[in-house]
């Protein structure tokens, strides 16, 4: 296909820090890229340098294609009011285009909203809302970065088939592990301001870097008893070169004899360190551990009853607008529960009233007298920016400051960072900040709302060990497949204006949602495969009565042939 662009050498700075330090890399046209790396590595710099909305201190991006049209998502929070408002306007095609892009997102009748309702749009909506907008200038070049944070589990399926479809060059920054397995075939993983490049998904990127650490630690390894050994050798040959020299300076016995060999062991002692010298510079570097970031979570579950939550004949409206009714359920103390469904179901809403922060329109919500509830929302935006790290948690009590101070350092927070301002922070480094006050918190009871949004997919690994092994009930709310898969083993699905509750993990729920899909498609084919095995018995009837130099003949001879070609596509799709 040929070069679209290649990066030179690149180099950012802000500051004293260096962010990127030597990029280099080159994107062919049709590329389906990945850019990974921990949370402040430079890969959101780094797109803003392909973009040329920031310069680079040092390097190029040199194009091969100047003319090439880019389409960039930012994350949601970058996108005001007056950018949602201007997205309904401009070009009529467009316009129609981006309509239909939001329907198919699941985003109805926007034509029709005001700007009171474009200033209310929830975190799943405003992503939605800027893919339908990049989809319809159809760009060359797609570069997406966090596109599937706030975003439901069609809306994640939708934008993985597009991007299949899609016949440009894409550009994905992501931690979500699964839409990257299913949505690229290339990794660069951006590391200590350095570019390094994988072929294949995320799951092979994460494989192969376990297996290069492994090579080079067990060559380290190997390379440190070689030294080891170079060092006993060395010793021991001073020691005899000392004797040999001590020797050679008594009057009688073979002085000449001991000089020699003293210097012999000399040169044998300088060779080596030689040596060592040489492995020192040239040898295999120690290979650099991912940063472990502990999150621990304490619970006092002891005195909390059987029934955390339950709810009687719930139900909840918005205007005209119904989200869900007549629901019944219970949360039981233990249970790590999914809340599952499609943006603005009422998964946020039953959080809402589980605080008591609104009320339902009809039936009972209980929450049980003996439940501590620790909450983690989405809005990583709403702590004070003018207090520092530490300040946060306004603890005085010098023993607890310790205790905090621990729990910031396994969490990856330098000392330096503990005094830095909160709006200086990344998103991913205030995420973690939101979920260290929560772990500060005496509770048995967790409410996670998008947890992983923002967090790098190290972060990510180390929150699921941890809520894992957490012994109290989480109720979480998440678009991220894997956490789902991996903690939840209840599930609570919106649907159809009801809140129906699982026996099952979230797992099994959706195999067999998936299974229950394909069954469902099977089903329709063979539909359609039986009306047109009927309509062809029904040409074939009426060509047997006529003739080939008949019009009617030709006519029906066409019609038999369409259906032929018609079900020859059809019995394709079924197998």
């Amino acid at each position: 296909m040929g070069l679209l662009l290649q990066c030179l050498n690149i180099k950012k700075e802000f500051g004293d820090k260096t962010v990127l330090k030597d990029i280099s890399f080159d994107v062919e046209v049709g590329d389906r890229i990945g850019i990974v790396g921990n949370n402040g590595a430079g890969k959101t710099t780094l797109a803003h340098i392909i973009t040329n909305t920031i310069k680079a201190d040092k390097g190029n991006i040199l194009w091969h294609n100047k003319d090439i049209k880019i389409g960039y998502l930012h994350q949601s929070t970058y996108y005001t009011q007056r950018e949602f408002q201007n997205m309904i306007k401009g070009d009529q095609e467009e316009i129609r285009e981006f309509f239909q892009t939001t329907k198919e997102l699941g985003v109805n009748k926007i034509e029709g909203w005001d700007n009171r309702r474009l200033s209310n749009l929830s975190g799943g909506e405003k992503t939605k809302l800027a893919i339908a907008k990049i989809w319809a200038e159809k760009p060359q070049l797609l570069i997406l970065d966090e596109p599937t944070n706030h975003m439901d589990y069609e809306g994640v399926q939708w934008l993985i088939s597009e991007i299949e479809k899609y016949k440009g060059t894409i550009l994905v920054i992501s931690h979500d592990r699964y839409f990257m397995d299913q949505s690229v075939d290339r990794i660069i993983e951006v590391e200590d301001g350095e570019a390094h490049c994988y072929r294949g998904n995320y799951t092979f990127y994460r494989d192969e870097k376990k297996r290069i650490y492994e090579s080079q630690l067990q060559h380290y390894k190997e390379q440190e008893k070689y030294k080891d050994k170079i060092q006993n050798d060395i010793k021991r040959l001073k020691g005899w070169s000392e004797k040999g020299h001590r020797q050679s300076t008594k009057k009688e016995g073979f002085k000449e004899f001991h000089r020699v060999k003293a210097k012999k062991k000399d040169k044998q002692v300088k060779s080596k360190i030689k040596r060592l010298g040489k492995i020192e510079v040239e040898g295999v570097k120690k290979p650099k551990e991912e940063q472990q970031i502990k999150f621990n979570f304490n619970n006092d579950d002891d005195k909390c009853g059987d029934r955390i939550l339950e709810a009687k004949s719930i139900g909840k409206s918005f205007g005209n607008k119904k989200l869900f009714e007549d629901s019944s359920f219970y949360i039981q103390r233990g249970e790590k529960i999914a809340l599952f469904g499609k943006n603005g179901c009422g998964k946020t809403t039953l959080i809402n009233a589980i605080f008591k922060e609104i009320y339902m329109d009809e039936g009972e919500l209980y929450l049980s007298s003996s439940a501590k509830v620790a909450y983690l929302s989405q809005d990583v935006m709403n702590l004070d920016g003018n207090k520092t790290v530490f300040e946060t948690f306004g603890i005085e009590n010098y023993k607890i400051r310790g205790i905090l101070q621990t729990l910031l350092a396994n969490m990856g927070f330098s000392k330096d960072m503990i005094h830095k301002k909160v709006n200086t922070l990344s998103l991913g480094e205030r995420t973690r900040l939101k979920v260290a006050y929560m772990i500060m918190m005496e509770n048995n009871v967790l409410i996670l709302d998008e947890p992983t949004n923002h967090l790098d997919v190290h972060s990510r690994e180390m929150l699921e060990e941890a809520l894992e092994n957490y012994m109290g009930t989480i109720i979480l709310v998440s678009h991220d497949r894997y956490i789902l898969e991996r903690i939840c083993n209840k599930v609570l699905i919106f649907k159809n204006k009801k809140i129906k509750r699982y026996e099952y993990s979230f797992k099994e729920y959706i195999n067999r949602e998936e299974r229950n899909k394909k069954n469902s498609v099977k089903k329709s084919i063979d539909e359609q495969l039986m009306i047109l095995e009927n309509k062809i018995a029904g040409v074939v009837g009426k060509l047997s009565c006529l003739t080939p130099d008949m019009d009617k003949y030709k006519e029906l001879d066409e019609e038999f042939r369409a259906l032929i070609a018609a079900k020859k596509e059809i019995r394709n799709k079924k197998y």
